[in-house]
């Protein structure tokens, strides 16, 4: 019995963590950008040391499986997850990183991204990291959160084929 209370626990901690990210992420884009409604489409977490990335890989197991190993880190598809910017269903646990030392981020979806693209890039703390043929993607910073924010097109859930 204590042992599923502690199972418990752990998974309860973990998306208490993922939402707490959305809701700082989802600050920090309003702050930043008119239209207040984007949903979230995919959350990370940014472990702090190889203990913690450990026991959220052990926690994020037991609330979604794996879809994806990638060089900084595990993706999962959970369970749908109630957030204040919408159900959330992809969730990656980050390796630990010098380079991240923010707790995590949030993607959000932007239906015209073109459109959005050219409205914010030369705004205080938006930054273009990545653009390929077939994908882009907006980076949002700002020193007074603890998250970063990311604008992709196509958004990963899209990629993945998950809705």
């Amino acid at each position: 019995m204590f042992n599923e209370y502690m199972e418990y626990m752990k998974t309860e901690d973990l998306k208490i963590i993922i939402q707490e990210i959305v809701k700082q992420a989802t600050d920090l884009k309003n702050k930043h950008i008119d239209n207040k409604n984007t949903p979230v489409n995919y959350a990370c977490i940014f472990s702090q040391n190889k203990k913690e990335y450990s026991e959220l890989i052990e926690a994020a197991r037991k609330i979604g499986s794996i879809i994806e190993e990638t060089p900084t880190g595990l993706l999962f598809h959970i369970s749908p997850l109630k957030t204040v910017s919408g159900i959330l269903k992809l969730l990656k646990i980050r390796i630990p990183d010098t380079t991240r030392p923010e707790r995590g981020d949030a993607d959000f979806t932007i239906s015209n991204f073109t459109y959005f693209k050219k409205k914010h890039l030369s705004k205080d703390g938006f930054k273009l990291i990545k653009k390929r043929e077939d994908f882009e993607m907006l980076e949002l910073m700002d020193s007074m959160f603890d998250v970063r924010v990311y604008f992709s097109s196509p958004p990963l859930d899209e990629q993945l084929g998950i809705k």
